[in-house]
């Protein structure tokens, strides 16, 4: 059973930091394009990256551009989306999606083969 589960969400201070991880099971995930998503209450999901599986390049959306960084640990089978100087506005829930044989052109991740369940992340003082 291909599943992405997510973890790592929470309560954080503005300008903290946060790591989201996104674990795979069922498949390895080295093989996959790896996009992250969040959506606001009431708003669709939007895109915030995407990260190729031919040659690991990562794109960002400009909100989040040189505050959110995406990794990959091929030993754990696990991709993390390393957030940092968070702000109030980033509170939403994050999600993470893959795609095999996916090269990304830009930011958004176009198709799906599987979905994480979502993480709170709420930034608040």
């Amino acid at each position: 059973q291909v599943q992405l589960v997510e973890s790592g969400g929470g309560l954080v201070q503005p300008g903290g930091s946060l790591r989201l991880s996104c674990a795979a099971s069922g498949f390895t995930l080295e093989d996959y394009a790896i996009g992250w998503y969040r959506q606001f209450p009431g708003k669709e999901r939007e895109g915030l990256s995407c990260t190729s599986s031919t040659d690991g390049k990562t794109y960002y959306t400009n909100s989040v551009k040189g505050r959110f960084t995406v990794s990959r640990d091929n030993a754990k089978n696990t991709v993390y989306l390393q957030m940092s100087s968070l702000k109030p506005e980033d509170t939403a829930v994050y999600y993470c999606a893959a795609e095999r044989d996916y090269t990304c052109v830009d930011y958004m991740l176009l198709a799906f083969d599987a979905w994480g369940q979502g993480t709170q992340v709420t930034v608040s003082s």
